[in-house]
């Protein structure tokens, strides 16, 4: 049975919902096709027009996306069906609670937060372990939030450095060709970790933290042989270690440092026949107290929505579902 409901809006809050409509009311017209509903907007009226269970489940979508427009967080297309999906499966307190917890502040001044469960989830593993290996597709903000995290934890003092590193997969003939020594022959392999730190430091700041050696940017084979202690220390594109590269890596932690290992084990770069020290080291690893292992899903993507729909393409295309894990909607 199809029925019309109102919702009166108070006059403070008529912009913030002309806001949500976006351009050319594309973004309400998802929320339409994603409840299967009707949504109008008269005077100081909101009007949903459907059965109940699906003007419900709109109200809630509506509700829980202008609160993210009030702390001024991007309402994109990802953002709209993620919402209604968690609502659909009960968990509406989840995502409005991850929503409220500011992560970090970059140096413009923007306010950094989990933009799904399966990243809350992934930011609380951090917080509560030692070592966590982050595993999941591209765009779920593995490196980017572990980035974040960092940052903070050096401006409150909880460690004393940062290290980012990750391996240089053809650290061999082809880089041989580029002019330079290693170092400059491995910078773009490290460009990405370069990019966040810029966004959450600023060039100037990270220059100086990088001249006084509270920043190091190192390619993974720059940590043999070292003792990494009250550091902050991030491995990304794991997936491209070795077994031998990640037990060298894993035994260089010292004393009150934090270690984060992320990547995605369908994406190695590795020689064929050649096992993903980052896939190993889950295996071994997981359910030792103080490690924490957080499976991020196609849920978890906040980039544009074509790149969850291709990472779901590939996985259906190589016969191998979405692994449910323990991030995503299933957190």
């Amino acid at each position: 049975m199809t029925e019309t409901r109102s919702f009166s809006l108070s006059a403070e809050s008529i912009d913030t919902y002309v806001s949500l409509f976006g351009l050319n009311d594309q973004n309400i017209a998802l929320v339409e096709q994603e409840c299967d509903v009707s949504v109008s907007l008269r005077d100081n009226m909101i009007l949903i027009k459907g059965n109940e269970e699906q003007i419900d489940i709109a109200w809630k979508a509506i509700s829980l996306l202008l609160k993210m427009i009030e702390r001024n967080e991007l309402v994109d297309r990802v953002r709209i069906r993620y919402t209604i999906a968690m609502i659909r499966e009960g968990k509406t307190d989840l995502i409005d609670e991850s929503l409220k917890n500011v992560i970090a502040i970059t140096h413009r001044g923007k306010k950094i937060t989990c933009k799904t469960v399966g990243q809350q989830l992934y930011v609380d593993t951090i917080r509560k372990n030692v070592l966590t290996f982050a595993v999941g597709p591209a765009g779920t903000g593995k490196t980017y939030l572990a980035m974040a995290l960092a940052v903070m934890a050096l401006k409150n003092k909880e460690a004393e450095r940062i290290i980012l590193t990750r391996p240089a997969v053809e650290a061999g003939e082809k880089l041989g060709f580029l002019p330079g020594d290693l170092t400059q022959k491995v910078d773009p392999y490290l460009r990405p970790l370069y990019d966040a730190m810029y966004d959450f430091m600023g060039a100037d700041s990270y220059t100086k933290l990088m001249e006084r050696g509270i920043v190091e940017v190192a390619p993974l084979a720059y940590m043999r042989g070292r003792t990494l202690s009250d550091s902050f220390i991030i491995l990304d594109e794991a997936q491209n270690t070795t077994s031998e590269q990640m037990k060298m890596f894993l035994t260089r932690m010292g004393f009150h440092s934090k270690v984060v290992v992320t990547g995605d084990i369908t994406q190695t770069d590795l020689p064929s026949g050649k096992q993903s020290g980052l896939a190993e080291a889950v295996r071994i690893l997981e359910g030792i107290p103080g490690i924490g292992v957080v499976q991020l899903t196609g849920k978890d993507i906040v980039r544009h929505e074509l790149v969850q729909k291709i990472v779901e393409a590939y996985e259906q295309s190589d016969g191998r579902p979405m692994p449910p894990g323990k991030g995503g909607g299933e957190a």
